[in-house]
């Protein structure tokens, strides 16, 4: 067990000292949360408007949603999601390069290995998200301390579901051009089908559908619900969330924070199951 536990620290501690002697990769991480603040988020906010104005009930006079507001915590979460699933990439990096055969005839058990990968890229993640935050002010973002306190554990929670996806698809793979297509191919359908940057209203029902069954929705709802519970917005926007296309329904019924982390934390346990039973077969 105390060998399983140190090889755990020893994997998340490596792919830390990675991460953190990579400075172009860290510097690079910044690059889409600044193109799509700014092209989205300024750019589009003129013609998106009030997006309480375009609700399915008629919300109050004076009470707006400012659409920047709605599409920061979209894009700290698509940072998370390219962090975390991404990370994966070190799976076949060392598996290229024979240090994961090292690792694996090592006397512990191959699941701590996949967890300690999945602890990492959790990390790395929820750092690199936390770096968006950089420009909350552009956004109209309030950031205070309580406000990281409730976030820090939904982006680890988040970051860690989305990790473990990436190593488990990581874990068969033996080239990293063969992972980065599969990346992509599931990367991007995840995030832009998420409600990151869309309301979630007046779909057709065939997107309204992946809407619904896509993972990453409810993590972005999760992460838009607690940043803008902090923001002082009328009671009214965050009682009516969902009619506002700003939060998740499930069978009618809008989801709280809880029924998020519930749906995130069951499909992020999920993929770590997966992972570690595909690291327990023999290469």
């Amino acid at each position: 067990m105390s060998h399983n536990l140190a090889a755990i620290y020893t994997i998340w501690k490596r792919e830390m000292l990675r991460w953190w002697r990579d400075k172009p990769r860290i510097i690079g991480s910044m690059t889409f949360p600044v193109i799509f603040l700014f092209v989205f988020g300024s750019g589009l906010s003129g013609s998106m408007g009030n997006l309480a104005g375009g609700a399915s009930i008629q919300p109050p006079p004076g009470v707006e949603v400012d659409f920047k507001q709605f599409i920061f915590p979209g894009i700290v979460g698509m940072n998370l999601f390219f962090a975390a699933i991404f990370s994966g990439i070190s799976v076949v990096f060392d598996r290229e390069f024979g240090i994961l055969k090292e690792v694996l005839v090592a006397p512990i058990n191959r699941s701590a290995i996949a967890f300690g990968k999945t602890l990492g890229g959790a990390t790395v993640a929820t750092l690199q998200g936390t770096l968006v935050f950089i420009f909350a002010p552009v956004a109209g973002i309030e950031i205070s301390l309580p406000l990281f306190l409730a976030l820090w554990p939904m982006m680890f929670l988040t970051a860690f579901a989305l990790t473990a996806m990436g190593v488990t698809i990581a874990s068969r793979m033996r080239s990293t051009e063969g992972f980065q297509v599969i990346n992509q191919f599931i990367t991007f359908p995840m995030i832009f089908l998420s409600g990151a940057f869309f309301p979630l209203t007046n779909l057709p029902a065939w997107m309204e559908f992946i809407v619904k069954i896509n993972p990453a929705s409810y993590a972005v709802d999760l992460l838009r619900r607690v940043v803008l519970s902090f923001q002082n917005l009328p009671d009214f926007i965050m009682d009516n969330l969902s009619r506002f296309g700003l939060g998740m329904e499930v069978f009618g019924k809008p989801l709280t924070v809880w029924g998020d982390v519930l749906i995130v934390l069951t499909f992020g346990l999920i993929m770590v199951g997966i992972g570690m039973y595909l690291f327990n077969l023999r290469d």
